[in-house]
């Protein structure tokens, strides 16, 4: 690997579980003694399963990727969620023993000690890397060959970070002659001399597509002088920053978006959720509040308490969206890209508080129910909204992918519903939909609760505005 990460990786997941059974000793000798626990050998298998599950969830969050690039407060996110998986899986552990000593006092000390510990070593085992490399240790000579946009968006977005340990010795490029800031060495020809005269030791290819056949020549000057070689293909700029590499049998395969949702154990994890969810919705909150709205529009908006509206779901496929009414009956323009702004004559005065917070939405919990929909996803397009998006948006059919959702990432950021100036409301759809396609390509069950809590929050504080 380019950047020595699986080295990287063994050597910060060896150093966590030393920090963890340190912290576990440590959090039992204080809350108890040392005798006891010696006499009560049951809590090593405890400390042997809570070994296990740091390896197993790190990997499931990608605790140890992009180890030198992220800020420490994304880290210490997931350190949180790392350490929470513990303290939970010791708590039932206890509970399931009966153990009666070991309790309260030893799982706050080991949480509490343990996520101070990995915080620290993480920032250590990054500081100390930036510390040696800048006195110029274990810094490996590259040269790029290809001065275009490829090898120009290599060098600004990953040589210019000493982290990774490179010496940018400069550039071959047949076709470019000069760039802004770039070192150019000279032609491609010349590679077999500049790799002796400036000792490079790895090089990368990021030619176009169009100097594909130059490929061949270049890796046997490399393999000749024994200099590593890494390829940045062309089409990656068609690649989203999930992309995904695998094997079928004996061909590689780029996957262009990566999305978790493809895999069936996450699917069946999110509608499991989703089933629990809906039907306590349903029971605690729409058993009582749909008479009650039914009473109320009966007394100032007759007609149904129920408004069915055709959207777009998965696989573009139709399917009828529940809403609470908050327009008046004989509206004529539901089915009509016409968004409703405020002061809308349209809106009933209970149905202006039902859309300020978000209350409208909540009948989509039989959606959810019904699997037509998820507690969150992207919002789902009414077909006239979504012909017009597809005006503005190419991409808009990736949301298909999913389920749509009663709340999702985009809404929570601020990109709920429509404005009527076309050039702004352009810019929102694309904002909107690129959240969206986000949340597709980095969604967990952690994203999905977050949401859901900013969601619950916006709307006790009535910041959100439904469509």
């Amino acid at each position: 690997m380019i950047t020595n990460k699986k080295s990287t990786y063994y050597l910060r997941l060896f150093l966590d579980l030393i920090i963890l059974n340190i912290s576990f000793f440590i959090a039992a000798v204080w809350s108890q003694s040392l005798a006891t626990l010696l006499d009560r050998n049951y809590m090593f298998i405890l400390l042997t399963g809570l070994n296990f599950l740091w390896y197993f969830v790190s990997n499931v969050i990608d605790f140890y990727d992009d180890y030198n690039i992220r800020p420490f407060s994304y880290q210490f996110i997931k350190i949180i969620r790392n350490v929470t998986v513990q303290a939970l899986a010791a708590v039932l552990f206890i509970f399931l023993v009966k153990e009666d000593l070991f309790t309260r006092n030893f799982i706050i000390i080991y949480s509490v000690l343990l996520a101070m510990l990995v915080g620290i070593r993480t920032q250590a085992v990054k500081y100390s890397l930036i510390k040696i490399r800048g006195k110029g240790k274990n810094i490996r000579n590259l040269l790029v060959i290809g001065a275009g946009e490829i090898g120009k968006n290599f060098y600004e977005s990953i040589l210019r970070k000493n982290e990774f340990g490179f010496n940018l010795t400069g550039f071959l490029d047949d076709e470019i002659s000069e760039a802004d800031g770039l070192s150019l060495l000279g032609k491609i020809d010349d590679l077999d001399r500049v790799i002796t005269e400036k000792n490079i030791e790895e090089v990368i290819i990021a030619l176009p597509i169009y100097a594909a056949g130059q490929l061949d020549d270049v890796i046997k000057v490399c393999n000749k002088n024994a200099v590593r070689v890494h390829i940045i293909p062309d089409y990656f700029r068609f690649v989203s920053k999930k992309f995904q590499v695998s094997m079928i049998g004996n061909f590689p395969i780029i996957t262009v978006r990566s999305e978790p949702l493809a895999e069936a154990h996450w699917r069946f994890v999110k509608r499991v959720f989703d089933i629990i969810f809906s039907v306590l919705a349903i029971l605690f909150i729409l058993s009582w509040l749909t008479p009650l709205l039914a009473i109320l529009n009966r007394l100032f908006s007759p007609g149904p308490v129920f408004f069915k509206q055709d959207r777009i779901g998965t696989k573009d496929e139709t399917f009828g969206c529940y809403k609470f009414r908050t327009m008046i009956s004989d509206n004529k323009s539901i089915n009509k890209y016409q968004p409703a702004v405020e002061g809308d004559e349209r809106v009933t005065g209970i149905g202006g508080y039902l859309r300020k917070s978000n209350i409208d939405e909540l009948p989509q919990f039989i959606n959810v129910l019904k699997g037509q929909m998820s507690i969150v996803g992207p919002r789902p397009h009414p077909l006239a909204f979504n012909e017009k998006y597809k005006e503005m948006v190419e991409e808009i059919k990736l949301r298909s992918w999913v389920k749509p959702g009663i709340t999702g990432w985009a809404q929570v950021h601020g990109f709920r519903g429509d404005v009527l100036d076309y050039e702004e409301n352009k810019k929102r759809t694309v904002k909107r939909i690129e959240y969206d396609i986000w949340y597709i390509e980095n969604w967990s069950f952690w994203i999905d609760i977050q949401i859901i809590l900013t969601t619950v929050w916006q709307m006790i504080k009535g910041e959100t505005k439904g469509v």
